[in-house]
């Protein structure tokens, strides 16, 4: 049976979404060319989990961050930045002994032989997370918890932590899961395993389709992946341009074509999909509905460079979301779209 998100809060404490996972500062280069040529960077954050709970915190969710951050500035930054967007960082612990992870990459896009990443994050205060340091009440009192597979990769605390957050319990929230595979995060050959493991607990998952060839050697589409995982109340499958599949038994699969975009940067796209998904599941929005938000907040985050984006004005996105099947396969977004105030003139006439 497929769940929703719990109407009624498990105590006064409880918020509708809590995302637990590692952010990191970010330094983007202020021209293109390779990290050994780059004279300067300009900061910014970036995390899977922190996108997601800064983007519907912008849209007026009540959203927790739970990780670990070092007690240097960047760490101060972190926290900072997140609780501008109105999210409850109280629960975001400073760690005395571990740095705040750092990363630089490069203007390229991810993906081509031109991209480089460095990333200054082994050992750091969000490695250090596990059940013993990370506090589990604040973690579950929520309606949905937003977890991704980034985290089960850093140490083997972190993965016990994400075990225990997965386990199945009568009481426990919504579990959302971000598959996230990234190999190059994992020490050991044990990975996809891990993944899949988590995966199988959680009650959304989202996965893209290359994501299960790499992971899992998965082919076939989404059902082939949904024979791999039939537990899940909802999967999510990706299917790049093409569009996304929602599988959520016994309602027939859902499939909505993917939006015609001028892609600034794709850097973040999937944490927007992922929180635009969330943010209809809690309006317990149809299946349908709920991709095509998906679609427009992931739309918002490629037409801007970074790795976080606001979401679309709630009432422009409202209006885009309820377009007929003829005028959504039409439209076309660029930079600037999420202004509710151009609205007129990105709609296509029917």
């Amino acid at each position: 049976m497929t769940r929703t998100a719990p109407r009624h809060a498990p105590d006064v404490d409880a918020v509708d979404v809590v995302a637990v996972g590692e952010s990191m500062v970010t330094f983007l280069p202020t021209r293109p060319g390779r990290l050994a040529d780059v004279p300067s960077f300009e900061r910014a954050i970036g995390g899977a989990e922190s996108n997601v709970a800064c983007m519907l915190a912008a849209a007026g969710h009540r959203v927790r961050w739970v990780s670990r951050v070092g007690a240097d500035g960047f760490g101060d930054h972190l926290v900072e930045t997140v609780g501008a967007y109105g999210v409850d960082v109280t629960s975001v612990h400073r760690d005395p002994a571990r740095p705040t992870g750092v990363y630089f990459r490069t203007a390229g896009e991810r993906g081509t032989d031109a991209h480089e990443v460095a990333y200054y994050r082994a050992g750091s205060a969000a490695s250090a997370m596990s059940v013993s340091t990370v506090g589990l009440q604040a973690a579950r009192s929520c309606r949905v918890l937003h977890l991704s597979g980034i985290t089960a990769a850093l140490s083997d605390g972190c993965r016990e932590l994400m075990r225990e957050l997965t386990a199945p319990a009568a009481d426990r929230p919504l579990v959302s899961f971000d598959v996230n595979h990234r190999p190059g995060l994992w020490r050991s050959p044990d990975g996809p395993g891990v993944l899949l493991e988590l995966a199988r607990r959680a009650d959304v998952v989202f996965v893209g389709e290359d994501e299960a060839e790499a992971a899992w050697g998965v082919t076939g589409g989404p059902q082939a992946i949904r024979a791999l995982l039939p537990e899940p109340g909802t999967l999510v499958v990706k299917q790049g341009e093409r569009g996304a599949t929602a599988l959520s038994a016994p309602a027939p699969p859902a499939f909505v074509p993917a939006l015609h975009v001028d892609v600034v940067a794709t850097t973040g796209a999937g944490d927007a999909f992922a929180a635009g998904f969330l943010h209809a599941t809690l309006q317990d929005l149809p299946t349908k509905a709920r991709l095509r938000h998906a679609h427009l907040w992931a739309a918002a985050a490629l037409t801007t460079p970074g790795d976080l984006t606001p979401p679309p004005a709630p009432a422009h996105a409202d209006r885009l979301a309820d377009l007929d099947d003829g005028t959504w396969g039409t439209l076309r977004l660029g930079p600037g779209w999420t202004q509710a105030e151009q609205a007129e003139e990105e709609v296509p006439a029917p």
